[in-house]
């Protein structure tokens, strides 16, 4: 079944997928302009860091992996580090026993996002940095029309300090302005990085710290290319970031899922059963192995992930739970007419992030420090200069056997912990079940949530019962064929747009792209030329 009626599009260029329309065009003209595919999910990732800040902004953070065409993939990592004055035992002696989400500055790590798009821009752009931020720029100073989710959540916010213009009720299509954003994106372009992190929006980022950054924080750094793991399944290549990426699940997963064998038809239960038992399996231990210096490919390793195959039954749940500890993400996806192709993810973490707003530029801060522990001595530990294991999950597929320089598709999508379950759940139509990008995008899905805590970051938590959430448009026969195998059911109502990931995909077909941008989204869009 599918969420509603629903086609891939198609185009024998270029093509891009995101979640707001405005963005992916965008992308577009840019490819149209000679820029590249990373110039377009720069372009667009800017874009919607203006319209789109419930889920991703400036000050937040971005994973990128990328296909130049030819060569083998290349990760990107810019995830921002704590401060220098971050103090594990400080939060401990207030009582907290997890980082706390809202209204503290230590949840915000040093943003990452800016770096992030000048790396990408720097290694694979080809148009000029001021042409590639421009359009958001003028989104920002002149206006854009509010989106249908960003009218839904703005009211969130509209009580907290610098929240302007979120600090009145913004209906459907009513023009937003963002100045603060106009003038922060207009530092970039004239001054780089250092106009960004050394400028008005740093030093604003500092004074709201009180001692928890310093301006070595901000002058340091944070995107690095790192090499990216992968698994073969389905007879292609899966691509995806390193550690502290939680991306090996969804190569994990896959690797299992096809050892297992699917049935042809996703409808059968048994599909959503044996999806459901890999993605609990990979993910039981994340919050012990899962940190900023993980060995992604031990991860990986057959001695690590052939235990599975044997352990899961084809007619019983498992009954194991997790051991460790909804969303603001963003995911868009590129591919120009040389076959570059980009998967990038931009995030909050949590819809408007710390509820936190650096008041020279109206940008609201991000809360991926709450991937920290708050363990004495877990490898994951809260303390200056970290990086938490991160949630964000691009993902990539090429040919494998010799044929890893063919490009066969991108795939991202927002979701918090759930995001290698929708990955898994997209790998498997599209390369074991022949579907259409359209179809699969558009198709019900299974999430796992905590029975006790079902926030979408705290899926794992010690020792408590998983659920298995059920779309409403998922096939009738799983609801009762999961129950039969002794899955604890959760059917979401009617109408949750946000809790099942808003997936983005761009498939290679010989010589055209077909993409398809998630319906859950509401304002998304996959536009090619």
């Amino acid at each position: 079944m599918r969420l509603a009626p629903f086609v891939s599009r198609y185009a024998a260029g270029a093509m891009v997928c995101t979640v707001d329309h405005l963005a992916a065009g965008t992308g577009v003209d840019l490819m149209r302009q000679g820029g590249s595919a990373a110039d377009a999910a720069v372009g667009a990732s800017a874009v919607l860091a203006v319209t789109t800040q419930h889920m991703c902004g400036m000050g937040g953070d971005l994973l990128a992996i990328v296909h130049d065409g030819a060569d083998r993939p290349v990760a990107l990592h810019a995830i921002g580090r704590a401060g220098s004055g971050a103090d594990p035992d400080r939060l401990r002696a207030e009582n907290h026993h997890q980082m706390p989400a809202h209204g503290d500055i230590r949840a915000v790590t040093v943003p990452g996002c800016v770096d992030g798009w000048l790396a990408l821009h720097a290694r694979f752009g080809r148009l000029p940095l001021a042409t590639v931020l421009e359009p958001a720029r003028r989104y920002a100073d002149e206006g854009f029309a509010c989106s249908p989710s960003l009218a839904a959540a703005a009211g969130a916010v509209a009580h907290l300090p610098g929240a302007e213009p979120f600090s009145r009720a913004i209906g459907v299509g009513a023009l937003v302005r963002r100045p603060g954003v106009a003038r922060a994106l207009g530092a970039v372009i004239a001054g780089g990085r250092e106009g960004h992190y050394l400028g008005a929006f740093g030093e604003g980022l500092v004074a709201l710290g009180r001692g928890e950054y310093i301006e070595d924080d901000l002058a340091r750094p944070l995107a690095t290319w790192i090499d990216p793991l992968f698994l073969d399944a389905f007879g292609v290549r899966l691509w995806t970031a390193p550690p502290p990426s939680q991306g090996y699940l969804t190569l994990a997963g896959a690797a299992l899922a096809a050892r297992l064998g699917l049935p042809e038809d996703a409808d059968d239960a048994r599909w959503a059963h044996l999806t459901i038992e890999v993605a609990r399996a990979v993910a039981q231990d994340r919050v012990a192995v899962l940190h900023e210096h993980a060995d992604g490919s031990a991860l990986l390793a057959p001695g690590r992930l052939e235990p599975h195959v044997d352990a899961i039954s084809a007619r019983l749940a498992s009954r194991a739970t997790g051991r460790f500890g909804t969303g603001g993400t963003i995911a868009l996806c590129a591919v120009d007419a040389e076959r570059m192709g980009v998967s990038l993810l931009q995030s909050n973490a949590m819809g408007f992030g710390a509820g936190i707003v650096e008041p020279a530029t109206g940008i609201f801060l991000h809360n991926r420090g709450i991937g920290f522990s708050l363990e004495p001595g877990h490898l994951a530990e809260y303390g200056p200069g970290r990086r938490p294991p991160h949630t964000l999950s691009p993902a990539l597929v090429t040919g494998c056997g010799g044929a890893e320089g063919t490009l066969r598709a991108v795939l991202g999508t927002m979701g918090g912990d759930s995001q290698p379950q929708v990955l898994l759940q997209l790998v498997c139509r599209l390369f074991a079940g022949a579907q259409r990008a359209g179809d699969a995008i558009a198709a019900g899905r299974w999430v796992l949530q905590n029975a006790k805590d079902p926030g979408g970051f705290r899926t794992w938590a010690a020792d408590r019962e998983i659920e298995v959430v059920l779309e409403a448009s998922t096939p009738p026969a799983w609801r009762d064929g999961l129950a039969a195998r002794g899955h604890r059911i959760v059917a979401a109502p009617v109408g949750d747009l946000h809790g099942f990931g808003h997936a983005q995909a761009v498939v290679c077909r010989d010589d055209v792209l077909e993409g398809a941008s998630d319906p859950r989204a509401l304002g998304g869009a996959a536009a090619g030329c």
